[in-house]
This record gives structure tokens, sequence and C-alpha cells, in this order.
């Protein structure tokens, strides 16, 4: 297929354009590298690859790149709350409003998978997992916007939109502002974190699985078609204290403590049901330690505190 990926250099891109490769498609990478990173590299000297420096936002090189796609992957964003917050204009521009401009000139047959965000549930209700058709209550701008978008690529049919889980693991264009990512930086360097809100809970997923799901959503797009799908590890709906005792198993000197006084402004708290995913055949392969034991790694080589969103 010929497959045009917007954002394709960032976290999860620099995970699934390569992998598209690896399946034979053919791909097209729009990207504003607004963070500076030489993610695709290794993969440039592919023929089937096209890389294009632009913004999404930019209509006329949108026509031009949606005109010989088959399939659509929009992961261009202003990736997390805290960023969104920072510059809202560009998110609601990056976000919305070039996913609306989009849909005015892609045609009915091309398939969109797009990414989400299950922050979307906001703050659940205890005991209650959270399914696709639990109500949608974001309480940030990156979930209303993200959210927003999931909305009008549903209503347009010929489309499949993951609600992911907090994504981590390690990725050439890495990221340590995510919340595994976070704290087991924190264990290997810092060897302490104070926890706000503490049994707040949610569920997560390893990068490399989402990609996987996004491929997986290639071969069952008949099946799948205009449904949103939970995509998290069902292993892995964890309270934040609950996440430090899964990395103190491997940092064993990591110290973690609940704080007395202040609050997390991150309020969500749900646990997630990917069920309905599953169903279709999709299992996640990679578990919560697996991924602990990658980033501990990693860190061996990024101790840098660039690789963020903010």
């Amino acid at each position: 297929m010929r497959i045009l990926v917007t954002g394709g250099a960032g976290y999860i891109g620099s995970i699934l354009v390569p992998a598209l490769l690896r399946e034979g498609h053919e791909v097209t990478v729009v990207d504003s590298f607004m963070f500076g990173q030489a993610t695709l590299l290794d993969v440039c000297a592919d023929p089937k690859l096209r890389i294009v420096r632009g913004d999404v936002r930019d209509n006329a090189l949108m026509k031009d790149l949606l005109r010989d796609a088959d399939v659509i992957f929009p992961l261009a964003c202003l990736t997390g709350a805290p960023l969104c917050k920072k510059d809202p204009i560009a998110a609601q521009t990056t976000i919305v409003d070039a996913i609306r401009d989009m849909l005015k000139v892609r045609s009915a047959d091309q398939l969109i998978v797009y990414p989400n965000t299950n922050s979307g549930y906001g703050v659940g209700e205890a005991g209650r997992f959270c399914t696709e058709e639990t109500p949608i209550k974001p309480i940030s701008l990156y979930g209303k916007t993200k959210c927003e978008a999931e909305a009008m690529i549903l209503e347009a049919g010929n489309s499949i939109a993951f609600r992911l889980a907090t994504v981590f693991g390690t990725s050439p264009r890495m990221r340590i502002d995510l919340l595994v990512n976070d704290f087991t930086y924190r264990a290997v360097f810092d060897r302490f974190i104070v926890l706000f809100e503490a049994d707040f809970k949610r569920n997560y997923v390893h990068v490399r699985d989402v990609s996987r799901a996004f491929i997986h959503a290639l071969g069952n797009a008949d099946t799948m078609s205009g449904e949103a799908y939970n995509l998290g590890l069902s292993s892995a709906n964890l309270s934040k204290w609950e996440l430090c005792e899964e990395i103190v198993k491997q940092v064993p000197d990591f110290y973690f403590v609940r704080a007395e006084i202040g609050e997390d402004e991150d309020k969500r708290d749900y646990v997630v049901s990917n069920e309905k995913l599953e169903a279709t055949g999709f299992r996640c392969e990679y578990d919560l330690q697996a991924g602990i034991a990658e980033l501990v790694k990693a860190y061996q080589v990024t101790k840098r505190n660039q690789y963020a969103n903010v």
C-alpha cells in the first residue's frame, strides 16, 4: 500500500515507519522536525520511503500528498497536556483544524487510522473499567482536541481510531516525559521520587505494540472500520505507586514515598478494558517488565533531558 504518515519522525512514527517499510509498503512521511530529531536516518536508504519536511497545516502541501495515498496515519500532533497548554493555538490548529482540512480533500476510499488518547476518559468510576462506550470526559486541552478529531474522523467513514494508553518504551525519537519512561529515568539517576496522587490509576502500552496495532488495522480494516478501540496492555492498569513497585524490581535502590501535601496537576484516574481490540485477534507482546528493562539499558545511552515534549 501507499501510506502517508504525518508526524512520522516522532516517538511512535520512528518505530512505525521502519515497520511499514519492512512489510513492503511505500511510505511518505511529512514532519516539521520541530524537535530537531534525526530519527529516520537508518531507513533513508530504502527506496520505498519518501520524506517531506513540512507542516500538516499547509493545505496545498497536504492536498498534494494525499492525492497518492491509499492509507493515512495522522500522527502529527502536539502530544501531551503540558505542550498543548503551553501553545493552545498550535494545539487547536495542528490536532483539530488540520484534520478538518484533510477530511475535506480526502477521498472516501482512503483508509484513516487515527491515534487518539484514552486520557479522554478523564476521571473514571471506582471499580469500573472504561470501555469504548464509556462517556468521554477529557480534562485537558490535549484530551479535548484529540477526542474532537477522533469524532470527525469516525464520522467521515472508512476509519479506525485507537485510544492509546500511556505509551512507554524506547524509540529513536526518545521521550522521557511519559510516565513509565519518566519514573524509570528518575529511578536510574535520582534513585527516588515523591508521588502526588499516588493511587491514581491509568493504563499503559509499549510503543512497539502501538506500531503493531496500526499494522493489524491494515490487515483487518474491513471488520474494524468505523469503530474506536482502546489500545493498552491489559495486565497494566496500575496506580503510580504500583508502577513504582514494578520499577523497584529492576532498580532495587529506588526509593518512593507519598507526598503528604500538594497535588498533581494531572487528575486522570481510570482503568481501561482492551477487550474490544483483543476480540479482533490483537494481543500486546511487550509487557511492563520488559519495557522497564529496556529503558534501564537505554538510559545508559541517553543521559540527557532534552527528550521531552515540553
